[in-house]
Order: C-alpha cells, then sequence, then structure tokens
C-alpha cells in the first residue's frame, strides 16, 4: 500500500464520518471484508450511521461470528445488494454497542432485518407475540425479545418510524413479553394456574403505550378464584404466579435481563399484597388512595392474563379517576406534585436530566396529566393514556392554546429521541445526557444532526428544554385568559364552567371572582392589556404556588388598577425579570406587605432592581438622613411627622418584601440559606427605621414649638426588643426619655417642655392616617404607669440607686441610646452599666428572685385557652426562656466578660458560648428555638396583618405561615411538630441553666 493510496482513503474515511481513520482501515483490511474495502456503497452506508466506528466495529464482528464461509458470504451478498437490510443492519450498530452484541453472540438475527414487507413496518402485539412463541423459559425468552428489539431499533434508526411509533411498539412488545412471560409461569404451576383468574395491569408508560427502551414496566394484579375455589388459596396461586412472572423478566441470566417488572403503584406500595380482588382494589381507591394515585391510573391498561378481568377492573376504576379533582385534598395533592422534586437528583446531574430536570419530560407529562383530571370529567375526548394523544386533545377542545400545544409536542419528541438513542447504545436504563463529546457527537448524529453534532445537539436541547420550563406554567392560565378576552372570534377556548374547574384545582377558592378579575385586567385591544396577557399567565402560577392565590390575584388587580396609568409600571413587571416573581409573592404571602403597598402602590419599583438593591435595607443614617430633610422640608409639625412616616411606611415595605422573598425564594434568588442571618436583618431592619423615626419626630415636634433649641437636653433610650435591635414588624417601640435642663433652665421649666415632647411625639406617630402608626410604650420606666414619663439624669440616679428592683436592673439589659442627645445617652449608659452588669455578678437572693419571677409570668401571663407549646412569647422553649436565660448569664458573668455586654441576644450567646459559660450544643439549641419563634411571631404578622404569639387558628393563615417558613402544601403537621420539637428541647437547656434542675 503506498503513501499515496493510505492517505487517500484516510481522508476519505474523515470524510465520512470516522473519527479513527486509521483503526477503520485496518478492519476495512480484514480478511471477512476481502473485496468490499473500497466499496463506495459501504462507506457510504457507514457515514450514513450515527457512529460509523461503531458500525465497522460491529460489522466485522457480526462476519466473524458467522458459523461458515457460506453464511458469511451470504450475509455479504445481501448487505451489498439489499439496501433496506443495509441501512437497517448498520443503523442499528452504528447506534446500539448492546444490540452489536446480541448479534455477535446470535450470528443468525440478522436475517430478522431482511424482510421489508408492509406489516414489517408496524407490527402489533399479534406479531411480536408470534415473534416470541418459541420461548419456553427466560434464557430463549430473553433471545428473541433482543430479536423482537432489533427490529424496532431498526425502523427507529432509520426514521421509518417516528418517536410516539417506536415508543408504542415498545409497549406492545411489552405487552408480548409480559404474555409469554406469564405463560411460561402458568406451564410451570398448572395446579396454581387453575385455581385462579389473574390480570395484569399495565401502568405508566407501558399503559400508556409510550415506553422507552429500558424502563421499569409498571404494572397492577387483579386475582379472583374460579368458580368453586377458595378466594385464600385462590390469591395465594395467583401471588406465585405473578412473582414467577416477575422474576422471568427481571432475573439477570446467561442473557442478561429484560427489564424490572415493577407492581409498586398497587394500592398501599410495597407494603400491600402484591395480588388484590377487584372489589379490595375498589375499596381501596375509594377510601384511602391519593391525587397521584388516580393520576396513575390515567395510564391503567390490561395487557396479559383474564382479559375480561382486567377490562372490569378499568371500567369500575375509570369514574373514580374522573372524580378525583373533586376529592378534598385535590388542591394540596396538585401543589405538591407541582413543585418539582430535584431534591433527590445530585446537584452534578440536575443539568443533564431529561426526565425529572428543569424543562424535562416529567414536566410536560405533569401538565397533561394534571389537565385532563381538572377537565376530563366533563370531556371523554381528553381520556388517553398517551401523553402526545392527550395534549392534542387538550389543544383541540382549548384547553391549551395550539400554538403552546404545538410547542410543546415538538420539544416532548425531541427530549423523548434523545431519551431513546441514549438508552438505546447500552440498552441501560437512564435519563442522563452523556458528558463524553464521542457520546454526545454519536447522540447528535442519531438525530440528524450532522455539520456541528455536538454543538447542535446541546443547542437543541436547550432550547426545548427552554421552552417547556416557560410553557409549563403558563398552559394552566394562558387558557383562562383567552376564555375571559375572547380576542379571537372561532378559536376553540375553555367554557365558564371549565376554566372555574381549572381554577378550582390549582388553588383558587372563589373561581368566580378570579374570572372576573381576569377579565378586568386582559379583556380589550389596549396595549396595556395585551402585556397584561403577556404576564398574567406566569403571574397566576406563581398566585397558586402560594397558601392564597385568590388574595394574591385581587392585590395584583388592586395594584394594577392603581397603577394602570403609569408609563412604567407594566414596562418594569415585562422587562425586569425578577420584578414580576417579587410582587407575585409579595402580593400572595399574606396582609401585611400588600396593605402597605396599597397606600402607596408606586413603592413596587422597589421589587424591579436587577442586582436586588431595591430590597436592600438602608442603613440608619441613610434613613435618618432622608427623614430629617423631609422633616426639615415640611411646614409644621403634622406635616413633618407625617412625612417620616411616610418614609417609614415605604420602608416597612421593602423590609417585608425582602423578608418574604428571602424566604419563599425566586428563580433568580433561592430561599435564604441562615435563616438566623434573615431573623438579624429584619430586627436590625425595622429597629433602625423606627430609631430614625422618632429622631425626625424628635427634630419636627422641638422645631415646632422652641425653634431650634428644646430648654433641655433630650434623649430617647431604646429599651426591650428596640434596644436589642430585634423589633419585628408589630413591635411596640418600648423606651425611657431622659432628660438635663440647659445652663440657666429652672428644673420645672425643663420638666414641662421634656414632658411636652413626650406628648406631642406619642400623639403625631398615631395620628389617625393611611400610614401605620407607631407606639411608644414607656412603661419600663422606674415606677412604672405610676411614674413621670420623662426624668432627668438625676432623678434616674437617685432612684436607681435607692430603689431599683433587680427585674429592672435586667430590664436595663437591652438600653441603648436611639434619638437625641447623644451625649446625654452615654452618659444614661454609664449609669446604667453598674446596675445591669453588676461587680462580682449577682447574689443568690437575686437569682432565686429572677427565678421566682419567671415562673410567676409562665403561670399567669400565658393567655386564657392558648396552647402553651405554642406560645412563641411565654410558651416552654419560647423566646422568654431563651431570652431570661441568656440575661441571667450577662448579669451574673457581664462584669468580667466584655463580649455578654451587649444588648442583643444571639451576640450575648454567642459570646457565654466562647466564654465556656454555655456548651456549643447548648448555645445552638437555644439559638435555633430564639430564631425560629421570631420568624413565627414575624409569618404570623406578615400573613394576618396584626401581632401574634401563637399559629393562626384559620387553615389558609396556617398554610401560609408554613410556606414562610418552608413547609409546602400539605406540611401544616410537619411544622407543628418541628415548632414543638424544636422548642421542647430548648426548655431542657434552659431548666439546666436557668433554673439549675
Amino acid at each position: 500500500m503506498t503513501p499515496g493510496r493510505r492517505s487517500s482513503t484516510f481522508t476519505r474515511l474523515l470524510r465520512h464520518g470516522f473519527t479513527d481513520p486509521a483503526a477503520a482501515e485496518r478492519l476495512l483490511s480484514a480478511a471477512e471484508l476481502a473485496g468490499l474495502r473500497d466499496d463506495p456503497v459501504l462507506l457510504e452506508a457507514l457515514g450514513a450511521t450515527a457512529d460509523p466506528d461503531l458500525a465497522l466495529h460491529g460489522l466485522v464482528r457480526l462476519l466473524e461470528a458467522q458459523p461458515a464461509p457460506t453464511a458469511r458470504r451470504e450475509l455479504l451478498d445481501t448487505l451489498t445488494a439489499s439496501k433496506p437490510l443495509r441501512d437497517r443492519l448498520l443503523g442499528v450498530l452504528g447506534a446500539s454497542a448492546a444490540l452489536a452484541d446480541h448479534l455477535a453472540r446470535h450470528a443468525g438475527d440478522w436475517q430478522a432485518l431482511v424482510t421489508y414487507e408492509p406489516r414489517d413496518l408496524h407490527p402489533g402485539v399479534a406479531e411480536f407475540e408470534r415473534g416470541l412463541a418459541e420461548a419456553t423459559d427466560p434464557v430463549t425468552l430473553r433471545v428473541a425479545y433482543r430479536r423482537c428489539l432489533l427490529s424496532i431499533a431498526a425502523r427507529d434508526v432509520c426514521g421509518t418510524i417516528d418517536v410516539a411509533q417506536t415508543a408504542a411498539e415498545l409497549a406492545d412488545l411489552a405487552t408480548a413479553t409480559l404474555r409469554a412471560a406469564l405463560g411460561i409461569a402458568r406451564a410451570a404451576a398448572p395446579d396454581d394456574a387453575a385455581l385462579c383468574r389473574l390480570a395484569v395491569i399495565a401502568m405508566g408508560k407501558c399503559g400508556g403505550h409510550e415506553l422507552n427502551y429500558v424502563s421499569d414496566v409498571d404494572v397492577i394484579f387483579v386475582g379472583e378464584a374460579v368458580e368453586g375455589a377458595d378466594e385464600g388459596k385462590a390469591l395465594r396461586a395467583a401471588t406465585r404466579l405473578a412473582s414467577h412472572m416477575m422474576r422471568i423478566c427481571s432475573e439477570t441470566t446467561v442473557e442478561g435481563s429484560i427489564w424490572p417488572v415493577d407492581a409498586n403503584l398497587r394500592p398501599e406500595g410495597r407494603n400491600g399484597p402484591l395480588v388484590r380482588t377487584l372489589s379490595s382494589h375498589l375499596a381501596y381507591y375509594q377510601r384511602w388512595a391519593k391525587t397521584w394515585e388516580f393520576q396513575a391510573l390515567l395510564k391503567a391498561r390490561p395487557v396479559a392474563g383474564d382479559v375480561e378481568l382486567g377490562e372490569e377492573y378499568v371500567t369500575a376504576l375509570e369514574p373514580l379517576v374522573w372524580q378525583a379533582a373533586e376529592r378534598e385534598n385535590f388542591v394540596a395533592d396538585v401543589q405538591k406534585m407541582r413543585r418539582r422534586v430535584v431534591e433527590n437528583i445530585p446537584v452534578a446531574e440536575v443539568e443533564r436530566e431529561l426526565k425529572l430536570g428543569p424543562g424535562g419530560l416529567r414536566d410536560v407529562e405533569f401538565a397533561v396529566q394534571l389537565l385532563q383530571l381538572v377537565h376530563g370529567r366533563a370531556d371523554a375526548s381528553l381520556r388517553s393514556g398517551t401523553t402526545l394523544a392527550a395534549l392534542q386533545a387538550l389543544a383541540a377542545g382549548g384547553y391549551v392554546g395550539r400554538t403552546d400545544a404545538a410547542q410543546l409536542e415538538a420539544a416532548y419528541r425531541f427530549l423523548r429521541s434523545m431519551e431513546h438513542r441514549i438508552q438505546l447504545y447500552r440498552l441501560r436504563r437512564t435519563h442522563l445526557v452523556p458528558e463524553d463529546e464521542a457520546d454526545q457527537r454519536r447522540l447528535g448524529r442519531s438525530l440528524g444532526l450532522r455539520t456541528d453534532p455536538v454543538g447542535e445537539l446541546n443547542r437543541e436541547w436547550k432550547r426545548h428544554a427552554a421552552v417547556v420550563r416557560r410553557l409549563h406554567e403558563k398552559i394552566f392560565y394562558r387558557p383562562l385568559l383567552d376564555a375571559v378576552a375572547q380576542l379571537a372570534p372561532g378559536e376553540a377556548r375553555l367554557s365558564p364552567e371549565a376554566a372555574r374547574a381549572r381554577l378550582v384545582a390549582l388553588g383558587y377558592a372563589d373561581p368566580a371572582a378570579a374570572l372576573r378579575h381576569l377579565e378586568a385586567l386582559a379583556s380589550g385591544v389596549t396595549r396595556k392589556a395585551a402585556i397584561q396577557r403577556t404576564l398574567l399567565p406566569v403571574l397566576l402560577g406563581w398566585f397558586a404556588d402560594s397558601a392564597d392565590p385568590d388574595a394574591g390575584l385581587l392585590n395584583f388587580r388592586k395594584v394594577s388598577d392603581a397603577l394602570g396609568k403609569t408609563p412604567w409600571y407594566l414596562r418594569l413587571l415585562r422587562d425586569e425579570g425578577a420584578a414580576a416573581e417579587n410582587l407575585a409573592r409579595v402580593l400572595s404571602a399574606g396582609r401585611l406587605a400588600p396593605d402597605l403597598l396599597m397606600r402607596a402602590p408606586e413603592a413596587v419599583a422597589l421589587l424591579g432592581d436587577s442586582d436586588g438593591g431595591g430590597l436592600r435595607p438602608r442603613s440608619r443614617a441613610h434613613l435618618e438622613q432622608e427623614i430629617l430633610a423631609a422633616v426639615g422640608r415640611a411646614e409644621g409639625g403634622e406635616q413633618a411627622v407625617t412625612a417620616a412616616r411616610g418614609v417609614r411606611r415605604r420602608e416597612l415595605f421593602r423590609i417585608a418584601a425582602a423578608d418574604i422573598v428571602g424566604s419563599y425564594g425566586t428563580e433568580a434568588q433561592p430561599v435564604e440559606a441562615d435563616q438566623g442571618a434573615l431573623v438579624d436583618r429584619v430586627g436590625g431592619a425595622v429597629s433602625d427605621l423606627t430609631a430614625a423615626t422618632l429622631a425626625g419626630t424628635l427634630r419636627a415636634v422641638v422645631r415646632e414649638g422652641w425653634g431650634d433649641t428644646l430648654p433641655t437636653r433630650f434623649a430617647v433610650i431604646g429599651m426591650g426588643r428596640f434596644g436589642g435591635h430585634e423589633l419585628g414588624y408589630g413591635s411596640d417601640a418600648d423606651v425611657l426619655f431622659v432628660h438635663e435642663p440647659q445652663e440657666g433652665v429652672g428644673e420645672r421649666e425643663a420638666a414641662e417642655a421634656a414632658g411636652r415632647v413626650v406628648a406631642e411625639m406619642r400623639r403625631l406617630l398615631q395620628v389617625p392616617s393611611s400610614d401605620p402608626p407607631l407606639l411608644i410604650d414607656a412603661d419600663l420606666r422606674p415606677e412604672g404607669k405610676s411614674g413621670p414619663l420623662v426624668r432627668t439624669l438625676k432623678s434616674y440616679e437617685a432612684y436607681y440607686r435607692r430603689w431599683s428592683l433587680v427585674w429592672e436592673s435586667q430590664a436595663l439589659l437591652r438600653a441603648e441610646p436611639v434619638a437625641g442627645d447623644e451625649d446625654l445617652g452615654r452618659r444614661f449608659i454609664e449609669l446604667i452599666d453598674p446596675l445591669r452588669y453588676p461587680e462580682q455578678g449577682l447574689s443568690e437572693e437575686a437569682v432565686r428572685e429572677i427565678r421566682r419571677l419567671k415562673a410567676r409570668m409562665e403561670s399567669e401571663r400565658l393567655p386564657r385557652g392558648a396552647d402553651p407549646k405554642l406560645h412563641t412569647k411565654i410558651g416552654p422553649g419560647g423566646l422568654s426562656d431563651v431570652e431570661w436565660t441568656v440575661q441571667l448569664l450577662q448579669m451574673r458573668h457581664g462584669w468580667q466578660e466584655p463580649g455578654l455586654r451587649t444588648t442583643r441576644t444571639r451576640q450575648a450567646l454567642a459570646a457565654a458560648r466562647e466564654a465556656g459559660l454555655v456548651s456549643a450544643e447548648d448555645a445552638a439549641t437555644l439559638d435555633e428555638a430564639w430564631v425560629l419563634a421570631t420568624r413565627v411571631r414575624g409569618a404570623v404578622m406578615l400573613v394576618r396583618g396584626r401581632a401574634g404569639d401563637t399559629f393562626p387558628s384559620d387553615p389558609r393563615e396556617l398554610a401560609a405561615v408554613g410556606r414562610y417558613l418552608g413547609y409546602g402544601p400539605g406540611h401544616v403537621g410537619d411544622m407543628l411538630d418541628a415548632y414543638r420539637r424544636t422548642a421542647r428541647r430548648a426548655r431542657g437547656v434552659v431548666e439546666e441553666l436557668f433554673y439549675g434542675a
């Protein structure tokens, strides 16, 4: 062989798609291919396969396996003379290493690809049964099965049948195989066969006539005794037959296995009997079955055994399937199923998952099945077990938009084709797109992508997955808008009854009102209505993901009505990716945030910053600067405080919206993993906002009454949660007021001025208006409600020196200046430090007094009828337990541990852990309980719009609290159990650390 000749062949092989031309040359030179080495027809045919190197290697192995030279010559002659055989055989060899192995072991099976008559183009169950007829045991059944599979794969890779026909033929082959396996089992146990009637019901993809190359075949068994036989004995006999049939298909032999037969979709799953009578099946589905079980029954189809019994099973259960949408828990079950479960997919595999990943096959199948369950009762045309047939019926009936249906069908066909070709290569059950470039190249070429197989494959795959991801939610809602907008006469559209049924299924409690809102938002030919029709399908899905979809839609209509004429509002929602989802979450998460927004709808703009900066809490300095500037521009005290309260309302909305988005998570921003950080952020932001509001109000009151200078220095000291930077949305501002007369001013004049300031601040911050009031609570002052609202620094000093009780020293642990004269505030702190951090710590008598006060509070302050185990403030393991425990540590050890000298509970607890006063485990237990209790109180305020210390009793409000805390539909019980468990552990630590038990 001359170098030039070799180079020419090498180039030609490259041009025909070989990736290893040197190895291909050696194979072409093999004795088995004598005379065909330079055959252009053979090279052309090899080049047309998915993997020419694999096809050539498989062909040489097949020729080597021929039992005699005459057999080899017959194969070669047929290969060169018959184009159908050449395309089929080489196509299979280039797509499936597993079937090449089969042909190498069973060298005569290539003959199954020779015949090319019309009946061979679309074989059914009967043809496959003839192909399996000679199988008498598991081994011969496997050989016959692979021979039939060879013919399906050949039609598939040559394009004779499309992906839907391929899936149907695979299901028909599975049907024939189950029948053959049951026949073998019956022949092995004739006595058992004589005792019972046994029907095999196909479920899943086999039942739906859309099976993969390698997939579990899901089945359910129904058994009855023959006339005169004992039912118990008959069911035991049927169970033995069913078990043997499953083993025949599933067990590994010298010829491998066929596929696993999975009966876990039966009533009670693995815990239930393998075979039940029809009446037992019926009783289970009538009483115990869950929504997903009725969803599975959509694909039920009798395939083997007693045909009459199988038909009776389907006839008996079919009415129950179509009544599933009326069951009590249907909406909650649907919401759970709609929340895609990807947690079990390893992170590294999520992006390669064709079936379960985002935009995968499961999204299409679920959407179609859900719409069938909702509308199939009233429309029998939708009752197909096959995904594509059902999708086409949904489109024809107007239940899915025709364009959406066409795009979904194209995507589903492409993704199923990928899945088929991936499995065909090794005949292994997988839904992962391969990472290896050679595997991707073969996969791309098998799908007809020849110019740049790898690049084109990934682009097409991502494009189709994106279509599914985009349409998965929209297809539920777009027809609702078409039904109310009625823009295209003659188009099939949802009837009002069908629209209401769909809304109920998706969680809307008042579908008639929801349809009115949709009509108001989306009807007409204006640009505004057109944008709404684009936005609403997605927004409705996000609303349905909440505990109160109706409120979300109503609130959206209110905001849209208020802002509908502003040019930026709909543009913001359409063009800013995060804004629409953020708004949907905020509007459907409860009452507080929407109420704040309705008072000034323009705050919607905060939701649209692409980097999330619009929801980032502003610093105290920034807030003070804005509020003081607004106060400075105002003409009088009331107008000034009104401006300050307006800023406070807007900032409360910002904080609440950020809290909701962080707790719910969005496509752009996952759920905040560190719940403690979220609590700290909310508490710090609300506390800073309150301090800035008080500073502005103080400035306004002083300016209105005295001009620039008050006759007395004046400071506001934050107490309780305010001083601890832990304020919630509904918290009052606990404060102390302190003053000190200016030089030359008499004490009486100074006291009167300070008293007027306090009274006016409290009045102005509670004046009825559209802004939420800020209640100032000064009950922690000396002598409580009996004492003066404001004292001089000297008066505080005299009182604390002579009369102070231990509970007052404890309350002062939270004291921190928040507004007014900074120097006076600093000197107040210097005054109280020896009280709250007493040198040498607390006396034993003081410790006993604190414990006694705590025990009395627990017994006296719990509201009548409240469940103490669920009371977040004074219940066991609640806020009070944790805070009193931490504060006792501060008062006992703060004099010698600087880290304990903080007003913040979590910081003090961390310092106690660092100082060795609390074990790391106990500190973590207390911290977890405190954070959870704080989160629950915040959730209650967000959901109900008013403060509360225990979980709501209203089911929808309780579910909304659960969603905020990360519990999906139907998991309210889990939330309450988790709270009790966390609080119980914390109480155990409190008993030891606080009470010394």
